[in-house]
């Protein structure tokens, strides 16, 4: 995942600025982080105490905050603006990664608690103008994400709907003669798909997808198959 995530940083023109939708974030609307200097929310238990030490000292962008709130608004989508939360690790822990100068300034967008995925198209197709501004919008979740299963070993089952699933989620995300009405249609009935609630027991892990979607609404340019932990599982460039 680390290599993969330097390669789409490698291959991606450096941006003005990055906005996040986090699974790690859900909110009764659309919120934005409109903080000019966020702190960081250490969102996960368990780990060694260097994961609680990591730094990632970006900067807000209120200017752009505002933007992406007045986009939201001007397409009747009702949303918030928050200028004291901090940035999740859905942020943080992939920038990281991707952008360890800590450079760019970072904005973090929030799920909508209901998990409707047509709302979060919807809020992607608002936000697209974003891409005319050099603004990097990322997805940060995972296309597998059933925690159980992780710690359980593979069986001839779970390895079917797992890849079931992968491959489901591949043509629908990459096939250039899928129309874009009928991919969005696949992705709002996602839980139909092949093995989709074995791997996604709750949908706020794919949904961050939805929205990059919708931001671009075309088939994406680039996907990477990776196996992590012993569960297959992909990301999508567009």
């Amino acid at each position: 995942m680390v290599s993969c995530l330097n390669d789409i940083a490698s291959i991606t023109p450096k941006p003005k600025a990055i906005v996040v939708i986090s699974a790690h974030w859900e909110g009764m609307l659309p919120t934005i982080t409109s903080g000019a200097s966020p702190s960081l929310i250490y969102d996960y238990f368990g780990f060694p105490e260097e994961a609680y030490n990591i730094g990632y000292p970006c900067i807000g962008e209120p200017s752009i905050a505002r933007n992406i709130h007045k986009l939201l608004s001007d397409a009747g989508i009702q949303a918030g603006l928050d200028d004291s939360r901090g940035f999740d690790h859905g942020l943080f822990i992939p920038l990281k990664i991707m952008y360890p100068r800590a450079d760019i300034p970072c904005v973090q967008l929030s799920l909508v608690r209901s998990l409707e995925p047509a709302k979060h198209i919807e809020i992607g197709r608002a936000i697209s103008p974003l891409i005319a501004e050099k603004v990097l919008v990322i997805g940060s979740g995972f296309s597998f994400h059933n925690m159980r299963e992780f710690f359980r070993p593979n069986t001839p089952e779970s390895q079917a709907m797992n890849h079931a699933f992968e491959t489901w989620l591949l043509n629908t995300c990459s096939h250039p003669d899928c129309s874009e009405d009928e991919r969005t249609q696949r992705l709002i009935h996602w839980a139909d798909a092949p093995g989709a609630r074995f791997c996604h027991p709750r949908a706020e892990h794919l949904l961050p997808l939805h929205v990059c979607y919708g931001v671009a609404q075309a088939p994406c340019a680039e996907y990477f198959e990776l196996e992590i932990m012993g569960k297959k599982s992909s990301m999508y460039l567009w």
